[in-house]
């Protein structure tokens, strides 16, 4: 009917082109104006990212972060007044924020040009109303928008767009509609008879908001700002404001008597200003090069979670503090006594770090595997992109986030989250642990040669020229005294570094022994932990398990069993004995449990690192492993009863991971194992005859990875995990010849397969969760439904992003054996050095002295 109307299209033409003259970047753009068979239509800009409706959705946005969005808002608004342009339709479904943060107005659809346009607005015809009218939901969402002289039908000028930008920006920062109803006529009533509620904001926002604000929602127009640009520059001036975005308290002291000076008050003024010392600190900082160390203690209730030695964050500035806990992300202020978990992360979370700013945290959210930011003052966590593994991260000035994941690439993704793409592809091994450098230009990382030990680069990411400065274990940073941090032996390090030259300018020197974890500050603050990162995991106990979760006791003693190689217990097939890989004096070696004599018996004790021990049928033999110069990989044999020469069945020399043998055939004739490698990280299972010399070949080989392969009691199906699917889950394929058929056992997720002695189920492991799945394998392969049995905080290790249970099935079919934190008398001895954050002021005075650049 209107393109029959040339009225209405020589109209529709000129505010298409009006509007295409809105050259802004925060207004979406119109490229063109089109006509196809009699329809007119605009051609407009493709906006990636999320609305602010759907961001609203998980609750308030951070002050900060509502300010600079609203700021680029009325930028857009300004743009548009200017052309003689209002939107009239200003809502959070048309505004998009990409994922790099810049908002865009959309949907000028309703737009008119006001200057001379007087004519009344029929509220009925308005297309937002009209078009939308049978969408629950919809005329709410537009109508609650809506000035009360556009609700009224009244001319409108650019003080419409200026009420509407008031309700977007209360909404934003309350998460709640200001004026919605239970239909069009509540909500409409509401907009022109109910005066907004200012004490549903924030209790700590800046006055100049809340008065931008009650400016912005006057219901007569000519009270509100005559312009969006006095807006504007309201935000820009808080924004701007040294003492931050936020109120700031004032508090008056009280008249209070005149106090009694006894030798208890003393004693209070001492401690007062030994306390005022060490934790005001940042009110009053002591002399630049006086060199203050206090140490902080955790909670009972916290326990550090990140075994990759990157638990701990320190804010740009040096004012603040972040730790993470298997319950969740803790900050602390350094002026205060007390961290406090940080709202929205009540889950595991690993390596914390923070934005250039100091006002976010990005952190690893351990459950749900994705990269996540958080605002120090509290607000919902935002998700960036989802990681399978995170091994370092560096927040840029250009607010990008770059970060590792053990793939050969260093990825990176906008501060407001979207697809991580690679910025730098590494041939030949994983590279973590990557540092933006000074110019945007320089990266500096880790890449990994083997499993303990890797070699610090620095690369161009113009150029791609690449230059090794020198080896260490990992976690390299440069810090602006010129120097570059690293732990190398579990200590501490720093050597100087040149960076403009790309130089090592002198020696390594060791600054602090068996550091477990540390952080800096570009104040110059170092916070660190000293011994083991989780002690908790330092020593285990081996528990019964039944198959209804009752824990039962073992009598084997607590010790560092499997952690030195990641390897897992093994049962002896007669169920008398159980085979563990423990930590000697430095050393691996494997020793025998006897449960029936109750007595640990040591058999191996060479100097190579003896782990994966795996029973012969008839219980008297151990096949196992030996790591020799971290190059050597042998498979030995050794009688069981510690009885005679070891056996040497074969060598390879292999820089891969090769965690086997992993298991052995009914028979003893073929022997399984997976192998890992690092170019990129892949895992591969591959199978070697005992007939002859051990010589392995591969049996599941694919762009996948392959592992934990578990041959049936039978001999006839292998059981393992694979990740082809996207995440890790079971599979079961007919053995020795893999490709006469395949079978997806789950869907939901699982590693760690363990077959039923009697082969008529399969246990397998995900989270701390422990699940069975029925099988039949008479004729063909079936299996039921999974089923958990019971959960419980029973340990897995990690090798590079691959999970290992710690466990093994009784020959009886009734228990698991799993290990557990052990609780031991000594435990609090061990507990306290990896419990306390230690904190050393201006320690940059400390390096440059120890360690001087030329």
């Amino acid at each position: 009917e209107f393109a029959r109307d040339t009225d209405r299209v020589a109209r529709f033409q000129r505010e298409a082109k009006l509007l295409a003259s809105l050259n802004h970047p925060n207004i979406a753009a119109i490229y063109g104006l089109e006509e196809s068979e009699g329809t007119h239509f605009l051609v407009m800009e493709l906006i990636e990212g999320q609305t602010l409706a759907d961001r609203v959705k998980s609750g308030p946005i951070p002050l900060e972060e509502a300010l600079k969005l609203a700021l680029q808002m009325a930028e857009a608004l300004e743009a548009a007044h200017e052309k003689g342009v209002i939107h009239r339709d200003l809502k959070p479904a048309n505004i998009k924020v990409t994922p790099d943060g810049k908002v865009k107005v959309l949907d000028f659809g309703l737009a008119k040009a006001y200057a001379g346009d007087q004519e009344n607005i029929n509220l009925a015809d308005s297309p937002t109303i009209s078009a939308a009218a049978t969408q629950k939901g919809v005329i709410l969402g537009t109508a609650a928008y809506m000035s009360p002289e556009q609700a009224r039908g009244k001319p409108l000028d650019r003080r419409a767009d200026i009420w509407a930008f008031g309700v977007v920006m209360f909404e934003m920062l309350t998460g709640k509609s200001l004026f919605s109803g239970e239909d069009v006529s509540s909500t409409l009533a509401r907009v022109l008879e109910r005066e907004p509620d200012f004490s549903t904001l924030p209790q700590n926002l800046h006055p100049r908001i809340r008065l931008l604000l009650e400016r912005c929602l006057k219901k007569e127009p000519k009270d509100r700002y005559s312009g969006i640009n006095d807006a504007r520059v309201d935000i820009q001036e808080v924004l701007a404001d040294p003492s931050g975005v936020f109120a700031q308290t004032v508090t008056t002291a009280e008249p209070r008597k005149k106090p009694r000076l006894g030798i208890p008050w003393v004693a209070a003024i001492i401690l007062f200003a030994i306390v005022g010392g060490i934790f005001g600190w940042n009110l009053r900082m002591p002399d630049p090069k006086h060199i203050v160390r206090f140490s902080y203690e955790l909670q009972e209730d916290q326990t550090f979670s990140d075994p990759f030695g990157s638990m701990i964050a320190l804010s740009p500035n040096g004012e603040h503090i972040a730790f993470s806990t298997t319950k969740g992300l803790y900050l602390r202020s350094l002026a205060q006594m007390k961290a406090n978990r940080i709202a929205g992360t009540e889950v595991e979370t690993q390596q914390p770090f923070f934005s250039p700013d100091g006002q976010w945290i990005g952190y690893f959210s351990v459950n749900d595997r994705k990269l996540k930011k958080v605002n120090i003052n509290g607000s919902v966590p935002v998700e960036l992109c989802d990681v399978k593994e995170l091994y370092g991260a560096d927040w840029n000035e250009d607010n990008r986030i770059v970060f590792g994941d053990l793939s050969g690439n260093i990825m990176s993704i906008p501060s407001s989250g979207g697809t991580p793409e690679s910025i730098l592809k590494n041939e030949s091994g994983p590279i973590i642990y990557p540092q933006i450098l000074p110019g945007n230009n320089l990266i500096l990382y880790t890449e990994i040669t083997n499993p303990t030990e890797g070699n610090i680069v620095v690369q161009s990411l113009d150029s791609g020229e690449k230059k090794e400065l020198f080896s260490a274990a990992y976690g390299a940073k440069y810090l602006h005294t010129g120097h570059i941090v690293y732990r190398d032996q579990n200590n501490l390090c720093a050597i100087p570094f040149d960076v403009n030259k790309l130089e090592i300018t002198g020696g390594q020197i060791s600054l602090i022994k068996d550091v477990g974890a540390a952080a800096f500050s570009d104040s110059g603050i170092l916070a660190y932990i000293q011994g083991s990162i989780i002690s908790s995991v330092s020593a285990v106990t081996p528990v019964w398990v039944t198959m209804n979760g009752k824990e039962e006791p073992t009598l084997i003693p607590p010790a560092e069993y499997g952690f030195a190689s990641s390897s897992s217990p093994r049962i002896s097939p007669d169920g008398t004995r159980v085979a563990l890989t423990f930590r000697n004096r430095g050393n691996v070696d494997i020793s025998i449990w006897d449960f029936a004599r109750e007595i640990m018996g040591r058999i191996t004790f060479d100097e190579g690192r003896d782990s994966w021990p795996t029973w012969t049928s008839d219980s008297k033999w151990i096949i196992y492993r030996t790591m020799r110069d971290d190059s050597i990989i042998e498979i030995n044999k050794k009688a069981a009863d510690g009885s005679g020469e070891v056996e040497i069945l074969g060598s390879i020399q292999s820089s891969s991971f090769s965690p086997g043998p992993f298991s052995l055939s009914p028979d003893g004739k073929a022997l399984l194992s997976w192998d890992l490698t690092f170019s990129p990280i892949q895992t591969d299972i591959t199978m070697s005859s005992t007939d002859s010399k051990i010589e392995w070949k591969p049996l599941l080989k694919s762009v996948y990875n392959e592992d934990h392969p578990q041959i049936s009691p039978d001999g006839k199906w292998l059981a393992y995990s694979s990740n082809e699917s996207g995440q890790d889950e079971i599979y079961v394929v007919q053995f020795p010849d893999v490709n006469k058929g395949k079978w997806q056992v789950t869907t939901d997720g699982g590693y760690g397969p363990l077959w039923a002695p009697d082969g008529r189920a399969l246990y397998y492991r995900k989270g701390k969760s422990i699940l069975s799945v029925t099988v039949e394998t008479d004729s063909t392969f079936n299996h039921g439904k999974s089923e958990e049995l019971f959960q419980g905080d029973y340990y897995s290790m990690n090798v590079g992003a691959i999970l290992i249970p710690m466990w093994d099935i009784h020959p009886n079919g009734e228990k698991f054996l799993m290990m557990k934190a052990a609780e031991t008398a000594d435990e609090e001895s061990t507990k306290g050095s990896s419990r306390k954050i230690n904190m050393v002021l201006n320690w940059f005075e400390e390096l440059k002295e120890r360690v001087p650049v030329d």
